[in-house]
Parts: structure tokens; C-alpha cells; sequence
């Protein structure tokens, strides 16, 4: 086969070789020059709101009228209730009286505490109200002890609304109804023997306020 036969196929495997080469890079310009990403939705919205953003302004006739009509938005009241350690700490023949209402579930009014209060002073008197810890003496035909005046406004809080003896007192308390109404209930119960001489053995002077020892309370 002479030379000149030959030629043709040379000349097509550089033909060949060269669009070999040509691919290798062209594929090499592309994994050197990555496509971009698409911009992600945040940037898509941020820029449709950059070009399409409006603004609105309400004119100053109806701002006023709206703000005249709009109703006050009414919230409601909100306060705290004294737990026990308040009446504890306070440590009073009042905050005593205070105690065995809160226990109880009544109502703290001036009306149940000085109820409360002077049928205190008619048991141990105003100076030595904690006397046994048990300024009601109840139990033990009144001469119970207790470890703390806390127990005792406890056991008091328990007898009065659990036995049925004592259910008008209860009603009273829990209505805080005028003092008159209260007391007789209390002559009328069988608390004390001599029903308090059906109030002839009852004082209705203020009562005085007396801290009782630290120790009374438990404390």
C-alpha cells in the first residue's frame, strides 16, 4: 500500500483526535464555570416587594373618626388574696381572726373579723388571746392545747364548717352578714354552755390589737 493510500486515514484520526481534545475542554470550562443558583424564595419576594411596594396614606379626616368610634378596650380588674403566711407574720389577735376565715373559705370583711375578734375577747380576753394557743377554746371543754396558733385557727375553720350545730354561724360568716345576724347565731349554737348569757355577757367595744409571741405561732 503505498503513502498516498494512507493518507486519508491520518488525516482522520487527527480529525478525531482533535475533537476528542476539543471535548476534554470544553467539559473543563464547564466544571470550572458552574451555573449560578437561582435565587431562593426569600430573595425572589424581597425583590418583587422592592419593585412593586405602594404606600398608603389614610387621610387625617378619617384617622380622627376612627380614633373617635374605636371603643376603649376594656381588661379586666386583677388583684392578690393574703395566704396564710401574711396573717402569720402579722402575728395579731386580728390577723388570728383573718386566718380562721381563710381557712374556712369566707369572706375577710370588717364584719367577720370583728365578730370573730370580740367573740375572742369574750373567751380569753384581748391581753391574753393566745392563751394555749386556742383563743376560742375549742375542744376538750375548752381547755385544749395547741402547737401553734395556726392549728388551732385551722381546727376552729373545720369544726365550724363541718358540724351542724354551728351551720347558721357558717351562713353567716359565709354571707358576711351584719354583725347582730352573726352573733346570735353564735349564743343560739352550742359553743358555749352558758350561751353568753344571750348577749348580756357580750362587749361591743372595739378590740384592741395584741401581737402574740413569735413562739405562739410556730415560728
Amino acid at each position: 500500500m503505498t503513502s498516498a493510500t494512507k493518507l486519508p486515514s491520518r488525516v482522520t484520526n487527527l480529525r478525531a483526535l482533535g475533537a476528542t481534545a476539543g471535548s476534554f475542554i470544553l467539559l473543563g470550562g464547564i466544571a470550572m464555570y458552574p451555573l449560578a443558583a437561582p435565587p431562593s424564595l426569600a430573595e425572589q419576594r424581597a425583590e418583587y416587594a422592592a419593585q412593586y411596594a405602594q404606600d398608603f396614606a389614610v387621610p387625617a379626616a378619617h384617622a380622627a373618626s376612627a380614633a373617635a368610634t374605636t371603643p376603649a378596650i376594656a381588661r379586666d380588674a386583677f388583684g392578690s388574696t393574703p395566704g396564710p403566711e401574711t396573717f402569720i407574720a402579722g402575728g395579731t389577735n386580728h390577723d388570728w381572726a383573718k386566718l380562721v376565715l381563710l381557712y374556712a373559705g369566707w369572706p375577710i370583711t370588717d364584719s367577720n373579723v370583728t365578730v370573730i375578734t370580740r367573740w375572742m375577747r369574750q373567751e380569753n380576753g384581748p391581753d391574753d388571746w393566745y392563751r394555749r394557743n386556742n383563743p376560742l377554746n375549742i375542744g376538750m371543754g375548752g381547755f385544749a392545747s395547741y402547737s401553734s396558733l395556726d392549728e388551732s385557727a385551722r381546727v376552729v375553720a373545720k369544726a365550724l364548717t363541718t358540724s351542724g350545730g354551728y351551720r347558721e354561724i357558717a351562713a353567716g360568716f359565709a354571707a358576711s352578714a351584719d354583725t347582730a345576724t352573726i352573733e346570735y347565731a353564735i349564743w343560739a349554737s352550742p359553743w358555749a354552755g352558758g350561751h353568753y348569757a344571750w348577749g348580756g355577757h357580750w362587749h361591743y367595744t372595739p378590740v384592741e390589737v395584741v401581737t402574740a409571741p413569735a413562739s405562739a405561732w410556730g415560728r
